[in-house]
């Protein structure tokens, strides 16, 4: 180590990092796809609780049957686990409401400025597409000569000029670089027909002294332009232009007019909603292919009401799962071969006839059932498939316990706030059930609703046939993933593969503590890093793990001896 020059005796002081660690992972988000009433179309959004769907999303209404199922499975799963992506899909049929005689489809941010400059013609539009927007209507109150205009402002007999301070008027930077005046206006969205708040003549949203002027700016310098901060803060519209809007103030030449005296007010229609195929699923879907973009833990499929479509959606998400390798597939049968069946028998050999035709793999779970539930919004019980709460059972387990550990049984497989299952299996059904690696869900006389089964939908006998062993990989290699990117980029030699063992053995070690594992080892030296290896930029660690299995059957044998008889002559006999 060569020091550095000095002129005069000196300490050199260097330090070294050795002090690497396994990063912590998360293991309980869930992805959900649905037909919401409301929100941004293809962008997921990160929800922590059903405050934050409703507000994001809308509340169900009885107007859409799938929109009522997804949204209650999103929140269903949002009661067992604190986070969960949600993504609104839309077919290419559905409509945003605007104030001209036909609606357009503006999915979200990313299309709004795509094709804003298009748009003009629409003036207003709402926010997002389905019939939801055609309750929306803006209200414009420009400046007046007088305030008559203003005192006067009513609309739909609610007093419009009761919300602000005073009239409209001429913004200081117009006054500062025109001789032109009254370019301010006071903007109200409000819900003509109560189909967002759910009472007529809502006032949603109030914007006082914004400006015409399209490069118009407040004392701090951000805008102050009347689409431009309607277009960056309102949660219902899009401005694509307003009526007597000016071109700029930056000179008194392109300042041009002076308001408009008279209300404009902007009653939007035409929006459609309409219902979902299974490929406007997978397109919702298709954000979550990118393990890097978002991470996730479970894919939770929809439950389509066509035996086809269910089988087409659930394949279509064990590829996603597959090629991410980082995350599960959570699934239940097509509405249709469950639910108002009373035939139990036929409905389980249907299922396990069903089940044969899903690709094999072990990053699908497959459950048997449908809940029957309580939508306090339209004050009535529908059935949902189980797949969401199956995954949030997964995800409670990974709170109270590991991953590692079975998600099933009296202990972490219990389901909440469901009221009845579709169907209740039988024990013969169960094991038919179990035999084509469908978890049944039960409803066991004084233990309740429970998760019966912790298989994968793996076709052959191996290790990963089992959820709990399957999961337990999933964090180790996201986990040692993360580890890894610390070795990148510095030299394959006997020091960093040194330092990576020593970072993985004590993780793999706590985990062998906690019970997941029963023995590992990492091999990551001289016998896997060979001279090609290292000549190829290339850098191999091997990682042996024998998992904990858990117990699937039980076996009692209670034994009756004569009188006299010592125990342990008999123990081994059994």
């Amino acid at each position: 180590m060569a020091l550095i020059p000095s002129e005069s005796p000196n300490i050199l002081v260097k330090e070294f990092d050795l002090s690497g660690v396994v990063p912590a992972v998360t293991s309980t988000t869930g992805a959900l796809v649905g037909d919401f009433n409301w929100g941004p179309v293809e962008q997921p959004i990160l929800i922590g609780n059903e405050a934050q769907l409703v507000s994001t999303f809308g509340s169900p209404s009885l107007d859409s049957a799938a929109d009522e199922t997804d949204f209650l499975s999103a929140s269903m799963f949002l009661k067992y686990s604190g986070s969960a992506y949600v993504t609104r899909a839309a077919d290419s049929s559905a409509r945003n409401a605007v104030a001209a005689s036909t609606g357009v489809l503006v999915k979200n941010l990313v299309n709004w400025e795509e094709d804003k400059s298009s748009l003009t013609s629409k003036k207003v539009i709402a926010k997002y597409p389905g019939t939801i927007g055609n309750s929306i209507k803006v209200s414009v109150c420009p400046s007046s000569t007088s305030d008559s205009a203003f005192s006067g402002w009513t609309v739909d007999n609610i007093s419009m000029s009761s919300l602000f301070d005073a009239a409209p008027g001429t913004s200081a930077q117009v006054a500062q670089h025109t001789a032109d005046a009254g370019d301010e206006v006071h903007v109200v969205v409000y819900d003509e027909d109560g189909g967002i708040s759910g009472t007529p003549g809502t006032i949603l949203e109030t914007y006082a002294y914004l400006s015409l002027a399209t490069d118009a700016k407040t004392d701090d310098g951000s805008t102050n332009n009347v689409a431009e901060v309607l277009n960056n803060n309102s949660r219902y519209v899009w401005i694509a232009s307003l009526a007597s809007e000016f071109t700029g103030i930056s000179t008194a030449a392109t300042f041009t007019g002076s308001g408009d005296s008279s209300v404009n007010n902007y009653s939007l229609g035409s929006g459609v909603h309409t219902a979902l195929d299974v490929g406007d699923y997978q397109f919702g879907f298709d954000q979550y292919e990118d393990e890097e973009n978002i991470q996730v833990d479970f894919l939770v499929a929809p439950g389509l009401q066509s035996n086809d479509d269910q089988k087409e959606i659930i394949n279509y998400l064990a590829g996603i799962a597959a090629g991410r390798k980082d995350c599960v597939v959570v699934a239940s049968p097509s509405r249709n071969l469950v639910v108002n069946k009373t035939d139990t028998s036929a409905v389980a050999s249907t299922t396990v006839t069903w089940a044969n035709t899903l690709n094999s793999s072990s990053y699908l779970i497959v459950d048997n059932n449908y809940l029957k539930v309580y939508n306090k919004y339209t004050d009535k019980y529908v059935f949902i498939p189980a797949a969401a709460a199956t995954a949030g059972v997964m995800a409670s387990t990974d709170l109270v316990a590991a991953p590692w550990f079975s998600p099933a049984g009296s202990r972490r497989g219990q389901y909440f706030g469901v009221t009845s299952l579709a169907y209740n299996a039988t024990k013969t059904q169960r094991d038919q059930l179990y035999k084509a690696s469908i978890n049944p869900i039960v409803n066991l006389p004084g233990q309740g609703i429970l998760l019966y089964g912790d298989k994968t939908k793996l076709g052959r006998p191996s290790a990963f046939d089992r959820i709990n062993v399957r999961r337990l990989f999933l964090v180790v290699e996201r986990a040692i993933k993360g580890a890894a990117q610390n070795v990148m980029f510095e030299f394959n030699d006997e020091f960093t593969r040194a330092e990576f063992v020593n970072i993985v053995e004590p993780f793999l070690r706590e985990i062998k503590g906690r019970r997941g594992i029963t023995d590992f080892r990492v091999v990551c030296d001289e016998t896997n890093n060979t001279s090609d290896i290292i000549d190829n930029n290339q850098f191999v660690a091997s990682v042996f793990i024998k998992p904990a299995r858990s117990i699937n059957y039980v076996t009692l044998n209670f034994v009756a001896v004569r009188t006299g008889v010592d125990f342990d002559e008999v123990v081994g006999l059994v």
